[in-house]
């Protein structure tokens, strides 16, 4: 684990309309708390988009023809840079607003919550977690409950 504060630049981009969107220092404060820690600096932007943008990239990126709630883009070092170099960028976050909102009405949790919880997770996405099994998938949910718990947010996999 890496100590001492993440320098962190996040960009948020809305091609959504903002209203009932979080705002980009919500979206910052998330992503800062999925990253204590674990990182010393990292730039990486986030995009709220819409089911259309959303499903297209989901149906190009990982064959899947739907919009999905997040997708992370890890950062790939530009070629020709030793495997060494270390880059301060991150990766990409989209996150598709009808399905964000769609799921916690769904689920009866706060909206705000539930982006809360998908920023989290994308973000340890970026950072190379994964849940392909059950162990990778309880390690990856465990680490979300604890960083949620630090901005006073409740388990995101109850009642899920």
């Amino acid at each position: 684990m890496t100590q001492g504060p993440v320098r962190l630049d996040v960009a948020v981009g809305y091609a959504v309309p903002r209203a009932g969107v979080p705002a980009a220092a919500s979206f910052r404060k998330w992503a800062a708390a999925a990253l204590a820690g674990r990182i010393r600096e990292a730039d990486l932007a986030i995009r709220l988009v819409g089911t259309r943008e959303g499903r297209a990239l989901n149906r190009h990126y990982r064959g899947r023809d739907y919009a999905t709630n997040v997708l992370s883009f890890p950062a790939e070092l530009p070629e020709g840079l030793p495997k060494d170099v270390r880059l301060p960028l991150l990766g990409d976050l989209v996150l598709c607003a009808p399905v964000v909102a769609r799921e916690a009405k769904e689920q009866g949790k706060p909206l705000n919550a539930h982006y809360a919880h998908l920023t989290v997770h994308g973000c340890l996405h970026l950072l190379g977690w994964d849940h392909e099994d059950a162990r990778e998938a309880e390690a990856m949910e465990q680490l979300e409950r604890e960083i949620l718990a630090t901005l006073g947010l409740p388990d995101p996999y109850l009642d899920a």
